[in-house]
C-alpha cells in the first residue's frame, strides 16, 4: 500500500472512529469539504502539511497518527 493510500485510509478510519461526518470534520478543521473528500479518497496524493495539521488537530490526534 502506498503512503498516500495509507494516509487516505487513516483519515477515513480515524474520522469514522471519532464520529464526525466529512462535512463536520472539514468545518472543525477549517478546510474545504472538497479538500477533505479528496484527502480521504486518495485523489489528493500530497495534501499540504497545513491541511494535515488542521485535520489532525480537529481529530485530536497527531499528524504522525495520520501518516503512519
Amino acid at each position: 500500500m502506498s503512503a498516500s493510500q495509507n494516509l487516505s485510509n487513516n483519515i477515513k478510519r480515524l474520522r469514522e472512529a471519532k464520529g464526525p461526518s466529512q462535512e463536520k470534520l472539514a468545518r472543525l478543521a477549517d478546510v474545504a469539504n472538497n479538500t477533505l473528500i479528496k484527502m480521504e479518497s486518495g485523489e489528493n496524493k500530497s495534501p499540504t502539511l497545513e491541511a494535515l495539521k488542521k485535520v489532525a488537530k480537529a481529530l485530536d490526534i497527531s499528524v504522525d497518527d495520520l501518516i503512519k
